[in-house]
């Protein structure tokens, strides 16, 4: 993918990009559904969401930095821990990917099918109960053929287009900052003690961070490091891309989160409670409420310009992870194969169009495929902190534009956190990702078959720290605290101090765990053509 014809992207660009991503739907429903869950403490949850992400991004600018390949995040732990733990991960991440290309659309035709206007009664019957009719569906699909299309030609197209949506989708959300406040501003919503505060419990604002689409709000760091090849002056321009985009998108969050606490009415809260509280489409319908009818026009148009605009990123970054995929030989061939004329994955993206329509048709609801993507992006984050430190100690010699002061700390302590806000994710949704996650198995030992079973038994034992992991934080979140849904055989918060501790011995056996495979070779290459 690192052609002569591929054009390479600027620091602006690539924050405008990972905009493009990061402030998508989860604006237009994160505020709500975390209010619902935690109350004014959904602040909180933004703080601490925005701090479990910031700390695993940490450990892969260093990673990016040393091996700047399209689809990076997707190859990593195979160069450190062989092609088992990587096609793990990679499958978890692709799952995620191809989730988040539906979940765009699925917002905006929600937004569509609450439009007020007498001309648009028409649009009322895509949504019923919270879930995509197949009226509406259809309207998905043709979402998600715009998000491919946008990014069948060129890189260029694509930076051209999201530069652009990106000024609008940062403008829309702070003009909405603004009225809001003038319009609606009760700072005693927050509370007179931290009862009122915290009318839930504390628990409910780590449960937040997961299952409010929180976690998901901030994901889209990884289309920095998916992009890879495709980035001008990587030793510079990841680390900053990423930090400098998750910082506006996350001051943009709180702000938000804050805002929309503060407009609401103290005679609803006290009336229905903030889990009472029901919108069809927040935002805009707190704007008719507060009789600001054209700012719910704006944010009607701005329902379809963010979801776009993070689905054309994802589309992009999904096509690219794929081609990783295949790389690692555990798909078929023929689906990483590059465009000679334009340099990008082609049959890669129709592939995951296909499959993003097929997961859509089965998950109708915002709330569901949020779910699934936050858990399963967190399961193929946790190899990141481990790959890093793996490296120093397998490649000491490797090239590091970027060499982290902090990773002996900060690596640990991702690991963490990255466990914990998937038992936040609460029983049954960690099983039940991890099974989707085990279903692509089959495809692994297939070509481990075709391959004459090469290196097999040497990569599962280089991965039975993760297949421990899974067993274990699937085990937690049935036994763990009744308030993340499990039977409460451990109470909260001992069921953190659990998850703490094994998490520290997981990762330090994932270290031990790293050993040389042909894979690592490949890295060798690759790293040899970065310059410091």
């Amino acid at each position: 993918m690192d052609s002569d014809k591929t054009t390479k992207i600027g620091l602006f660009q690539l924050v405008m990009l990972t905009l493009g991503s990061l402030i998508g739907s989860g604006w237009l429903f994160g505020s709500w559904e975390a209010s619902k869950i935690a109350g004014p403490a959904a602040i909180i949850s933004w703080v601490i969401g925005g701090a479990v992400i910031a700390a695993i991004a940490y450990d892969y600018v260093e990673l990016g930095a040393m091996f700047p390949e399209a689809g990076g995040m997707s190859r990593y732990a195979q160069y450190s821990h062989g092609p088992l733990l990587g096609f793990i991960s990679s499958w978890a991440n692709w799952i995620s990917l191809i989730t988040l290309i539906p979940i765009e659309a699925v917002a905006a035709v929600q937004y569509m099918s609450s439009w007020p206007w007498s001309w648009a009664n028409w649009t009322h019957q895509f949504l019923k109960n919270g879930t995509i009719t197949t009226a509406g569906l259809m309207v998905v699909f043709l979402f998600m053929l715009v998000f491919t299309l946008l990014n069948f030609w060129s890189v260029k197209i694509l930076t051209s287009f999201t530069s652009l949506i990106s000024v609008f989708k940062i403008g829309v959300p702070t003009l909405t900052i603004i009225m809001l406040t003038i319009a609606s501003f009760h700072p005693e919503n927050y509370g007179h003690s931290l009862h009122e505060f915290m009318p839930y419990g504390s628990a409910p604002i780590f449960a937040a961070t997961s299952s409010a689409g929180i976690i998901f709000s901030f994901n889209a760091f990884q289309t920095v490091i998916n992009m890879g090849s495709e980035i001008k002056n990587p030793k510079k321009n990841i680390g900053h891309g990423i930090f400098i985009s998750l910082l506006i998108s996350g001051i943009i969050y709180i702000v938000l989160q804050s805002v929309f606490i503060t407009a609401i009415k103290p005679s609803a809260v006290a009336a229905h409670g903030w889990s009472g509280i029901n919108f069809n489409s927040p935002f805009a319908d707190l704007a008719i409420m507060l009789g600001i009818r054209w700012l719910s026009v704006l944010l009607y148009m701005d329902a379809f310009v963010s979801p776009v605009g993070t689905g054309v990123s994802f589309a992009a970054s999904t096509g690219r992870a794929l081609y990783a995929m295949e790389s690692n030989q555990h798909i078929p061939s023929f689906v990483g194969r590059i465009n000679q004329k334009y340099g990008i994955p082609r049959v890669a993206m129709i592939v995951n169009l296909v499959l993003s329509m097929l997961m859509v048709s089965v998950f109708r609801s915002w709330a569901t495929l949020a779910t699934v993507i936050c858990t399963s992006t967190l399961i193929a984050y946790l190899t990141g902190p481990v790959t890093a430190v793996a490296f120093r100690k397998l490649a000491p010699d490797f090239k590091r534009p970027v060499k982290l002061k902090h990773l002996n700390w900060m690596a640990p302590l991702s690991f963490v956190l990255a466990s914990l806000a998937v038992y936040w994710a609460m029983w049954p949704t960690t099983v039940e990702v991890i099974l989707v996650i085990l279903l692509g198995l089959p495809f692994y030992f297939y070509y481990e078959y075709r391959a004459g079973y090469v290196n097999t038994r040497k990569a599962f034992w280089s991965s039975m720290w993760m297949i421990f992991y899974l067993i274990f934080i699937s085990i937690m979140s049935y036994i763990g605290s009744h308030q993340f849904n499990g039977i409460n055989w451990i109470p909260y918060p001992w069921d953190f101090v659990v998850i703490i501790i094994a998490s520290l011995g997981f990762y330090y056996w994932g270290i031990k765990s790293a050993h040389v495979f042909p894979d690592f070779y490949q890295a060798k290459e690759l790293n040899d053509t970065v310059k410091e």
